[in-house]
């Protein structure tokens, strides 16, 4: 039975910044005092590091150490117990690892440079007086934030289980869909000051080797003091930084990644942030969600192509009208016409300076939504645009018709499923108008030539931004513009995974 036990204080003063260098390649020191003056100096005024002393009756004495906060409580208490009633010569840290403990996993450190990582992500560690190896005992806790609906991809039809903050609790999402030997999971550690944990998943079998290896040479290239988001990840893999378009697919759904996987995709997933990255992503994507593959396939069918009208809605309805209005009347039929010119009789501005003012105003009112309580922020955003916009057209700024146009655009771009693609999108839009304004029609030809160029010469992992459409691949058409029935999608995509492509059995004659 232990004679004693204490929390030790530590010590306040001027930390020495490269302590931790100093320390990572040092081995674990064999003495109890040689290992305590070492975390003091690498945790000075750090309150949260909890570091306990304690002696076993004709036994050694032991320092544990934990962060306080990220471990359960009553585990370590439990522990604690554990280890006391052990008996002095059974206090070695062999005999610790192979006891029956409380603890999730009980693992041999050698070295601090391990022990840090291991403690700072949650693990207790056990020095042991005369042993040159510490115990990692795994008692991670603390406070997390339980599986709920994802906030950003909500579905009427559909699982309603959505990643959170904690790895682990993502990848069982992942494992639970998908329950298979062949579901592979590599770990990384990414940033020199977080140790932020990082895990590429991919199906062993399907997923490109050489699209697998790309990835992973790109994790490795990777290095910064920090990741505190997936969107760091996302800046550092994707093939061209200064395109608008979104190269990495995100989502907070378990099921989207599973569906990537079997598709020969490959997932990352973050520590600390429920967005999942998928790689390669492509121009169709963005059309796709996850609900269309649990509706009839001609609903599927419907809405993906409601979604590529809304698309073009988004990215051209504004400049449309300012061209036309401005440069093409003769294209609008007379009754139409004269209504336009009676709304646009009192505005003192052009068309373009109408666009560009309730653009703006919108976004304006969208991100003010976003930012604000979600209480208020929905009013705000739908409140303030009808507002904004009746008031707008009576003090005679704007005409009645851009209102429409613009309320229209807004509307079409929340039919994208795909969030970062629908910012791609609310970007463009405006050097758009700006072109629409100087050269009429040619400007929006011009523009649009623009865009179909770059996406045509982007690519995702190397793969053709635009694929399977360009290069065609007719085999692969099944699931772009259309959501074929299930029984005939029998294959996956070629251009993901060239080497298996059968996903159905032939079904008998």
């Amino acid at each position: 039975m232990p004679t004693k036990t204490k929390t030790r204080s530590l010590p306040e003063g001027k930390l020495d910044h490269h302590a931790i260098n100093k320390f990572e390649d040092v081995p674990i020191r064999p003495t109890i005092e040689a290992n305590g003056k070492i975390m003091e100096e690498l945790f000075k005024d750090s309150s949260d590091i909890v570091m306990r002393d304690f002696e076993i009756e004709n036994g050694p004495k032991a320092l544990l150490c934990y962060v306080d906060g990220m471990v359960t409580t009553s585990a370590v208490d439990a522990a604690m117990k554990a280890l006391m009633i052990l008996e002095g010569d059974e206090f070695t840290v062999d005999q610790i690892t192979e006891q029956t403990l409380p603890v999730a996993q009980a693992s041999k450190i050698k070295f601090y440079k391990e022990l840090l990582t291991n403690l700072l992500s949650g693990d207790s560690v056990l020095f042991v007086e005369g042993q040159d190896t510490a115990v990692c005992l795994g008692l991670r806790g603390g406070i997390r934030r339980s599986v709920a609906e994802p906030e950003t991809e909500t579905v009427v039809r559909g699982p309603r289980e959505g990643f959170n903050e904690h790895l682990r609790t993502n990848t069982s999402l992942v494992r639970s869909k998908i329950k298979s030997p062949r579901l592979k999971m590599k770990s990384f550690v990414i940033g020199t000051e977080t140790n932020t944990n990082v895990i590429l998943t991919y199906m062993a079998g399907i997923a490109n080797p050489k699209l697998l290896q790309e990835v992973e040479d790109r994790l490795n290239r990777i290095h910064i003091d920090g990741v505190l988001e997936s969107g760091y990840i996302e800046e550092f893999i994707q093939d061209q930084g200064f395109s608008p378009f979104p190269q990495v697919q995100t989502t907070e759904r378990p099921d989207t990644v599973a569906a990537s996987l079997l598709e020969g995709r490959v997932a990352i997933l973050v520590d600390g942030t429920p967005f999942a990255l998928i790689a390669p992503f492509g121009f169709w994507q963005w059309l796709q969600a996850s609900e269309d593959y649990y509706e009839r396939f001609m609903v599927g069918t419907l809405l993906r192509w409601l979604r590529l009208f809304s698309l073009f809605v988004a990215l051209f309805s504004p400049a449309l009208y300012i061209a036309v209005s401005t440069y093409h009347p003769e294209m609008i039929p007379t009754n139409l016409l004269l209504s336009i010119a009676a709304s646009r009789e009192a505005i003192p501005f052009p068309a373009v300076v109408e666009a560009l003012i309730m653009e703006i105003a919108f976004e304006a009112l969208r991100e003010a939504g976003v930012r604000l309580p979600r209480i208020v922020g929905q009013a705000v955003s739908i409140l303030g645009a009808l507002v904004v916009g009746q008031a707008a057209v009576q003090a005679g700024i704007v005409s009645a018709a851009m209102v429409i146009v613009v309320s229209m655009t807004g509307i079409a771009s929340f039919t994208l499923p795909r969030y970062n693609a629908a910012i791609a999108i609310r970007m463009l839009r405006f050097p758009i108008m700006l072109l629409a304004s100087v050269f009429g029609l040619l400007g929006i030809m011009i523009a649009a030539m623009v865009v179909v160029g770059h996406l045509a010469k982007l690519t995702t992992f190397g793969i053709p931004y635009l694929a399977p459409v360009t290069p065609v691949e007719l085999s692969d058409m099944k699931d772009v513009m259309v959501r074929a029935p299930w029984w005939k999608m029998r294959r996956r995509p070629k251009y993901l995974t060239p080497d298996n492509l059968q996903r159905q059995r032939p079904q008998p004659e």
